[in-house]
């Protein structure tokens, strides 16, 4: 049994005890359970549900592991015979979340 489910824009595929990494969110503490009801499709065993755009009454438990940053992200431009270079980088946040389980 899995589920496609989307979490602040981006879509992800949870099965039960897996771990997400997905950009931060500010509200979760570590430790701290939280629901996903945008769950656009759900598969069981051989039964496929697709939401129109979402399932209806399915949802997922997850727990908040931990939250961190990401690998560097190196961001480089330049002009060709200008003299012209800029090289910049950042990290991305991020929170890690364990599936607990899917509710249909």
């Amino acid at each position: 049994m899995y589920a496609i489910v989307e979490i602040k824009g981006f879509q992800y595929r949870a099965e039960k005890n897996a771990v997400l990494r997905v950009p931060y969110l500010k509200t979760a503490e570590p430790g701290q359970t939280l629901t996903f009801d945008k769950v656009l499709l759900l598969r069981e065993e051989e039964e496929i549900k697709v939401g129109q755009p979402v399932v209806e009454g399915a949802s997922i438990i997850a727990e908040v592991i931990d939250h961190g940053k990401g690998e560097k992200k190196v961001i480089y431009h330049h002009k060709r015979r200008k003299g012209y270079r800029v090289k910049k980088g950042y990290r991305e946040n991020y929170t890690d979340l364990r599936v607990k389980d899917i509710l249909v």
